[in-house]
């Protein structure tokens, strides 16, 4: 459904080695909104309960996507990229037809 880059993998699990709470995963999630329509709203939280989410394990990190956002989801790639200005996380969607020129929202 979905793949985590080695370089966001290793993001990831610091970032959840640094959050306190049992159970914490990364939630994935689209909201309305942005200039192309759909904004990616990513969290790390304590797992959600069963109804309405899809549960993964991806290369050992827990990941949990509503199963209304599947669609739009699915064969997504999340990377870590870390330049000079700073770094944070990217998402490159193969269901994306359009995109806005700040790479926040897509369509």
């Amino acid at each position: 459904m979905l793949t985590i880059t080695d370089a966001a993998a290793e993001r990831l699990r610091a970032v959840l080695a640094e959050e306190a709470g049992e159970d914490l995963v990364l939630i994935i999630t689209t909201l309305s909104g942005g200039c192309s329509g759909h904004l990616y709203d990513m969290q790390v939280a304590e797992r959600p309960d069963d109804s309405g989410f899809q549960h993964l394990d991806v290369d050992g990190i827990g990941v949990s996507v509503h199963n209304r956002d599947s669609e739009r989801l699915n064969g997504i790639q999340v990377d870590y990229v870390d330049t000079l200005m700073g770094g944070g996380f990217k998402i490159e969607n193969p269901n994306a037809d359009r995109g806005c020129g700040c790479g926040k929202s897509f369509g």
